[in-house]
């Protein structure tokens, strides 16, 4: 089964992205993919899950309770507004 094919309509996108992957030997689709994934991470501030466990064992913590750091910090949205 063929994989589905990005559609870029900017010109200087598409060489943009040709040029990155002549130069890191890599797929044009291997270079969008980190691109995005890269934004997606920078504009949520989420940080990735390897990183995450990483500052955890650095910080000395073996055992976390997930359910207690999502109470703390977990918002209640006010509604919409009518």
């Amino acid at each position: 089964m063929t994989e589905p094919q990005l559609s870029v309509r900017s010109a200087r996108a598409r060489e943009l992205a040709h040029r990155l992957a002549r130069r890191e030997r890599r797929s044009v689709a291997e270079i969008v993919e980190r691109a995005l994934e890269s934004y997606e991470m920078r504009a949520t501030g989420r940080e990735p899950a390897a990183t995450f466990y990483a500052r955890l064992a650095a910080n000395g913590v073996e055992e976390l309770d997930l359910e207690a750091v999502i109470k703390a910090t977990r918002r209640p949205h006010a509604g919409p507004n009518l």
